[in-house]
């Protein structure tokens, strides 16, 4: 069964960068042919796609957060994380990282916990 745990700051200050990293079980990063992905829900809003990472390391992102965007991995602690540069109260959410079920991108069979993180001075 895979299992997936956000982890990272709660607060983060306006024009900083958000870092959040999801730790992963019961399967690898890198098993062919699953896509992870990271979802975040602002307060009172619907879920909103970020961007996602393949089996092999390939990126792609939402074009309206492309260019602050980024995503990696490290294969050796079985990790991707999520950089979202100069954030503003607007990216305050839930942040959630997924994976699929296999078949389609966008089937996000497996979720995290998620974790709140709040932008603010």
């Amino acid at each position: 069964q895979v299992q997936l745990q956000e982890s990272g700051p709660g607060l983060v200050k306006p024009s900083q960068t958000l870092s959040l990293t999801c730790s992963v079980s019961g399967g690898s990063v890198a098993t062919n042919p699953y896509y992870w992905s990271w979802i975040r829900q602002p307060p009172g809003k619907g879920l909103e796609w970020i961007g996602y990472m393949n089996f092999g390391g390939s990126t792609y992102y939402n074009p309206f957060l492309k260019g602050r965007t980024s995503i990696s991995r490290d294969t050796s602690k079985n990790q991707f994380t999520l950089q979202l540069s100069s954030v503003t109260p607007n990216d305050t959410a839930v942040y959630y990282c997924t994976r699929d079920l296999g078949g389609s991108r966008w089937s996000w069979g497996y979720w995290g916990q998620g974790t709140q993180v709040t932008v603010s001075s």
